[in-house]
C-alpha cells in the first residue's frame, strides 16, 4: 500500500559535506535543526525532500567536486520540482547573484553558520515559524567524539587563503555558551571534544571580558564525564605562553598541538603574509616542547607557492627534518580566485614540479613519523576507543596516534590501556591490558 504525502510535507533530508572540521560541525548543527522540524536522514540525495551541499573552496579540486554535485542535482530537481536544494559553506559569499545564475535549480544559498535562508524557506513551505520550533543546535546522533566551534571567521588574511572573505571576521562564542554545549554533549556520553576555529588561538579577543583560549580550556576541563579535550587550528603568532601552560597543567587537555608553518623560507612566508620567520616558528616549537613533556605536533605545509625556488623549498625540507613532526598535512599550491595571491602573484610553477615537491615531502614525513612511532613499540598507551573497524577496536592515544586492537568486550567510549605490539607510519597495533 502506497502512502501519499500531504501537501507541503517535508519528511527527509540529505546532507553532503566536504572540507574542514568546521564544515562538519556546521552540517551537524543544521542536521539538528532539520531533525527538530520532524525530518529524518536518507542515504541518497534523490530520495530526500531537502538536499543540502556544504561546500569547500580551499582547493580547486574541492570546488570542482561541489560543482559536479550541483550539476548532478539538475535532473533531480527537474523530476521533482518540489524538492528543496540548498548550497551552504565557503562557496557562498555575501553576494549570491552569480551563483543564482549558474545554479538556478538551487533554492537557498547559505554562508557558513547562517542557516536562516533555508530555515525561512522551510517555514514558508511547512506553514510554521521554523526558528521558533528550535531549541539548541547541539549536534544529534553524537558518538564518542564531537567538534565544537568556538570562534568563527579569521582576521589574518594570508595571501593564499579565501576563508576570511567567505567566513568573515573573527567572532567568538561566550564561555558560558560553549560550556553549556559541552555539558549537553557529555550528558550524551561524548568523551572527547575538539574546540574548533580557523584560528582557535585568537579566541576571546573580541569579547568584552577579555578571556582567551586558556580560560576556555580551564572551564571545559571542569565538566564531569568528559575525558579529553583537543583544539585546532592554531596560528604561531597567537600561540601564547598562557595557552601552552594550560595544555601542560590541565588534566583533560591532550598533549598535542597543530601548528601550521606553511613554508620554511622567510621570503615566501613574507609573501604569504604569515607574520613570522623560520627562526620565530622554531622558537615557538621549542617553547612548546620545553613546557609540555611528551607533546606531539602536527603541521600544515604548502609546496609550490608562487616564487618558491628550489632553495626556498629546501628550507621547508630542512624544517621538516629538524623539527620532526608527528603529522604533516601537505598540499600543492592551488590558485584561488579572490585571494591576494591570485590577484598579485603569477602561478609560475608547473604541475609536475609541484607534484614532485609534494611527493618529496610525503616520503620524508613517512620516514620521520615511522621512526617516531617506533619509539612506542613495547610501550603501553591510553586509548579512547572510538569504534570498531574490520574486526578490531580503534581509537587514539592522547598524542593523536591511531591504535587498533582486538578484544571481545564492549569498549566503545572507554579508555583502555593498550600494549603496542607493532608500529607503522600511519597507525599502531596492540593488545588490551586487563
Amino acid at each position: 500500500m502506497t502512502t501519499l504525502k500531504k501537501e507541503n510535507e517535508l519528511d527527509s533530508y540529505f546532507i553532503w559535506t566536504i572540507g574542514c572540521q568546521m564544515n562538519k560541525a556546521d552540517s551537524d548543527r543544521l542536521e539538528s535543526a532539520l531533525i527538530q522540524l520532524g525530518m529524518g536522514p536518507v542515504e541518497k540525495a534523490k530520495d530526500a525532500d531537502v538536499i543540502v551541499l556544504n561546500s569547500c573552496v580551499v582547493r580547486q579540486s574541492a570546488e570542482d567536486k561541489v560543482t559536479g554535485m550541483l550539476s548532478s542535482l539538475k535532473s533531480v530537481k527537474r523530476d521533482a520540482n518540489d524538492k528543496i536544494i540548498a548550497l551552504m559553506g565557503c562557496m557562498v559569499g555575501p553576494k549570491t547573484a552569480e551563483l543564482e545564475s549558474r545554479f538556478p535549480h538551487v533554492d537557498a544559498f547559505m554562508q557558513p553558520q547562517n542557516y536562516r535562508p533555508l530555515l525561512e524557506l522551510l517555514g514558508e513551505r511547512m506553514g510554521l515559524d521554523a526558528e521558533g520550533c528550535l531549541t539548541t543546535l547541539t549536534p544529534p546522533n553524537v558518538a564518542v567524539t564531537a567538534y565544537v566551534p568556538i570562534i568563527h571567521g579569521c582576521d589574518k588574511f594570508c595571501s593564499f587563503c579565501i576563508i576570511p572573505y567567505r567566513r568573515g571576521r573573527e567572532v567568538s562564542r561566550t564561555i558560558a555558551d560553549i560550556v553549556n554545549e559541552v555539558e549537553l554533549l557529555a550528558a550524551r556520553n561524548v568523551k572527547e571534544i575538539t574546540l574548533l576555529g580557523q584560528n582557535v588561538d585568537s579566541y576571546g579577543h573580541d569579547l568584552s571580558d577579555k578571556v582567551d583560549l586558556a580560560d576556555l580550556l580551564t572551564a571545559v576541563d571542569r565538566i564531569d564525564g568528559l575525558e579529553r579535550i583537543r583544539f585546532l587550528t592554531s596560528h604561531p603568532n597567537d600561540m601564547s605562553q598562557k595557552i601552552i601552560d594550560a595544555v601542560a597543567t590541565l588534566e583533560k587537555v591532550c598533549e598535542h598541538f597543530n601548528l601550521p608553518f606553511q613554508a620554511g623560507d622567510d621570503e615566501v612566508l613574507k609573501v604569504m603574509r604569515r607574520g613570522y620567520t623560520n627562526a620565530e616558528y622554531r622558537s615557538k616549537v621549542e617553547l612548546i616542547r620545553d613546557t609540555v613533556p611528551g607533546v606531539s605536533m602536527s603541521t600544515d605545509l604548502i609546496v609550490g607557492f608562487p616564487g618558491e625556488s628550489d632553495e626556498a623549498f629546501q628550507e621547508s625540507v630542512k624544517l621538516l627534518e629538524d623539527v620532526k613532526f608527528d603529522k604533516v598535512h601537505v598540499a600543492a599550491y592551488s590558485e584561488r580566485p579572490g585571494t591576494i595571491a591570485s590577484r598579485k602573484l603569477p602561478d609560475t610553477l608547473s604541475y609536475d614540479e609541484k607534484k614532485l615537491r609534494l611527493s618529496t615531502v610525503e616520503q620524508i614525513q613517512e620516514r620521520i613519523v615511522g621512526k617516531i612511532n617506533e619509539r612506542l613499540l613495547g610501550e603501553t598507551v591510553e586509548v579512547l576507543v572510538e569504534g570498531h573497524s574490520k574486526g578490531k577496536w580503534k581509537g587514539r592515544n592522547r598524542n593523536d596516534k591511531l591504535v587498533f586492537f582486538e578484544d571481545d568486550r564492549l569498549l566503545q567510549g572507554k579508555v583502555v590501556n593498550v600494549h603496542i605490539d607493532k608500529t607503522s607510519p600511519w597507525s599502531m597495533q596492540g593488545t588490551a591490558v586487563s
